[in-house]
């Protein structure tokens, strides 16, 4: 029997699966079921709801790094979280989900180092995970470009906005390609 049958049943890779057996998954949590064959078949925008804990990153993550191509090193993926803790857990994940797959994935938040952040998005980077604020200091400052961008997701939605952060996301938003897909998951 096929390890993780529910989650290859979704339309997931073995690559993928076999990072799941690593991380000792067993079967899909419902926002995983209803999301993942969501994104990786259709090319729709998605807002997810569902409790914290019940595996919305991986929900939308899992789906990026099928889609995301190592090869074309640029950002293909920007993940906005309202504050540098979750921006940190949410890249430990996806980096977590990645397995063998050379894609490069890049927190950025204030309150760490900047240059160092400048190094890694010019050595090249897939996946951007930042806060609204850090996010925009590299696009006003050239260091972070959006031209190839894929995904762009604010997880937390609700905590973005409710913290002022409409502005800064709309200011982002405005720097990526129209045929991007939006994706907005929150807990409430």
């Amino acid at each position: 029997m096929q390890q993780l049958e529910k989650f290859s049943a979704l339309g997931l890779s073995q690559k993928t699966i076999s990072a799941l057996v690593t991380k000792g998954f067993e079967e899909p949590t419902p926002i995983q079921a209803a999301c993942i064959p969501l994104l990786l078949k259709e090319e729709a925008d998605v807002v997810g709801k569902a409790q914290t804990g019940t595996g919305k990153t991986a929900a939308f993550g899992l789906p990026i790094l099928e889609i995301v191509d190592p090869h074309v090193v640029e950002v293909q993926a920007l993940i906005l979280s309202p504050t540098r803790e979750l921006a940190i857990q949410v890249a430990a994940e996806i980096e977590s989900l990645r397995g063998d797959r050379d894609i490069q994935i890049l927190p950025v938040y204030g309150g760490a180092s900047i240059e160092l952040q400048i190094r890694r998005l010019k050595r090249g980077v897939h996946v951007v995970v930042g806060t609204p604020g850090r996010v925009l200091d590299h696009l006003r400052r050239g260091t972070l470009r959006l031209d190839s961008l894929q995904f762009a997701v604010l997880d937390e939605a609700d905590e973005i906005l409710n913290m002022g952060f409409i502005e800064d996301v709309e200011a982002i938003l405005e720097e990526t390609p129209s045929d991007k897909r939006m994706l907005l998951f929150s807990a409430t």
